[in-house]
C-alpha cells in the first residue's frame, strides 16, 4: 500500500560547482573573474555554512551530492530534497541581464547533470533571472519540462515588488509548466535591487538578518492587490525561509482595508486572505520560537498551516533545523501535512522514491530519466 512519503525537506542548498564547461566561451573569463559579481555588506559573523558539513573529500559544504545523501537525507529520513542551490539566486541583481541569463542557464544545466541524475530524491529548481523575465520564461520553457525539476526559484530581493506586470511572463510560463515559483532571502540590499528595508540600509548581520520578513510581506501583499492570482489561477507562490509568524497579521489587514478600499482592486473577488491560503505556501526554517510552544500552534492554526506550510531544514547553513526537533508539539495531522502531505501535492511527489522506481521497473520505464529527457532535446520523453 502507498503511504506516501513521510518527510519532504522544501529548502536544501547544493552547490553547483564549476559552471565553465555548461557557460559559453564568452563568459568565462567573467565568470572566473567574479563569479556571481555582486557585491553586499551583511556577513554572517558564525560563517554562512556548518563546518561540519563540509564533505568527506573536501570541498564546500552541500558540494557532494553523495555526502549530503549521507549526511542528511539518511540521517534524518528524508524522502525526497528540493534543491535551491547556493550563492546563485543574487545573479538577477546583476547589471548585465545577458550575463545573468547565460549563468541562470549554465546552472540549470550543471543542476541537471550532476545532481539530478544522482538519485530520484534530489528535486530541482529552475533558476532564472528574474529582472529579464522575457527571457526567464524562456528557460522556464526550455528545463522546466524536466520531470525532477519541480519549481521555478527567485531571489527575493528585487527591484519592484513581485506582483506587478513587469514579471508575468515568468508567472505564465510556470504556470504553462506547472510548476510553483518560490523566492527566497540572502541579497537584500546587493547589486541593482534598493535598500533591505523601506527605512534604509540596516548597520550589521542582524539587523539585517532579523528585519528579512518585511520584503516577503511586501511581495505577497503585491501578488494578491495586483491579481496575479486571478490572471493565474493555477500559480502556487512558494515563499522559503521568510518566517511564519507575521503572516496572520498581513491576512488580517489586507482583509480589513480590502472591504473599505476594494474599489481600487476590483479584479480582486475574493478576500485577501482566500487568496493567500489558496496559493501561498511558507516554509517552516527559520521557525519562530516564542517562550510558550502553544502560541506558535495557535499562528499556525490561524494561517490553515496544514495547507500552507511545509518543512524545511536550510541545510547545511548555520541554522539549519533538525526535522525531528524543529516543530512543536501540534495535532498529528497537522504535523504530517507539514512535514509531507503539502510538499507531497506541491511537487507531485505522491509516492515514496523507492515505490517510484518499482513502479518504473515494472513498467520498463528508464530509471534515470535525464538522458531521456535530453534525447529528446529539453522534452519529457512521452
Amino acid at each position: 500500500m502507498n503511504e506516501g512519503p513521510s518527510l519532504i525537506d522544501t529548502d536544501v542548498h547544493n552547490a553547483v560547482g564549476d559552471l565553465i564547461p555548461y557557460l559559453p566561451k564568452a563568459w568565462h573569463a567573467q565568470w572566473k573573474r567574479s563569479s556571481v559579481g555582486i557585491g553586499g555588506f551583511y556577513t554572517s559573523p558564525v560563517s554562512v555554512s556548518r563546518s561540519d558539513a563540509v564533505p568527506d573529500r573536501g570541498g564546500a559544504p552541500g558540494g557532494d551530492p553523495e555526502f549530503m545523501i549521507k549526511d542528511h537525507l539518511d540521517r534524518y529520513g528524508i524522502d525526497y530534497a528540493i534543491l535551491t542551490g547556493s550563492n546563485i539566486l543574487a545573479i538577477s541583481l546583476h547589471p548585465d541581464p545577458d550575463y545573468a541569463n547565460a549563468v541562470v542557464a549554465a546552472c540549470n544545466d550543471c543542476t541537471i547533470e550532476t545532481w539530478l541524475k544522482v538519485t530520484p530524491r534530489f528535486k530541482g529548481s529552475v533558476f532564472v533571472n528574474a529582472s529579464d523575465p522575457a527571457e526567464a520564461a524562456t528557460e522556464i520553457r526550455r528545463v522546466g519540462g524536466h520531470p525532477d525539476m519541480v519549481q521555478v526559484i527567485l531571489t527575493s530581493a528585487a527591484r519592484m515588488p513581485y506582483g506587478q506586470r513587469f514579471y508575468h511572463p515568468i508567472y505564465e510560463a510556470a504556470q504553462e509548466m506547472g510548476l510553483p515559483v518560490a523566492i527566497h532571502p540572502g541579497a537584500e540590499g546587493r547589486g541593482v535591487s534598493g535598500a533591505p528595508t523601506p527605512s534604509g540600509y540596516p548597520t550589521r548581520y542582524m539587523e539585517w538578518h532579523n528585519i528579512l520578513p518585511i520584503n516577503y510581506m511586501a511581495h505577497i501583499n503585491s501578488l494578491v492587490c495586483e491579481g496575479v492570482f486571478e490572471k493565474f489561477p493555477r500559480l502556487t507562490f512558494v515563499a522559503i525561509e521568510g518566517g511564519i509568524a507575521w503572516l496572520p497579521h498581513l491576512m488580517w489587514r489586507m482583509d480589513k482595508n480590502y472591504k473599505g478600499l476594494r474599489d481600487s482592486t476590483p479584479w480582486l473577488k475574493r478576500l485577501p486572505s482566500e487568496y493567500i491560503v489558496d496559493h501561498v505556501r511558507l516554509t517552516t526554517q527559520p521557525i519562530e520560537e516564542p517562550k510558550n510552544p502553544e502560541h506558535l500552534v495557535q499562528i499556525f492554526q490561524m494561517i490553515q498551516a496544514e495547507k500552507t506550510v511545509m518543512f524545511s531544514s536550510d541545510y547545511p547553513h548555520w541554522d539549519n533545523d533538525n526535522p525531528s526537533l524543529a516543530l512543536p508539539r501540534m495535532p498529528k495531522s497537522m504535523k504530517r501535512r507539514i512535514l509531507a502531505g503539502t510538499a507531497a501535492e506541491l511537487y507531485g511527489l505522491d509516492r515514496k522514491p523507492e515505490e517510484r522506481q518499482s513502479e518504473d521497473r515494472l513498467r520498463g520505464e528508464p530509471m534515470a530519466p535525464v538522458a531521456a529527457f535530453h534525447a529528446a532535446g529539453g522534452e519529457e520523453e512521452e
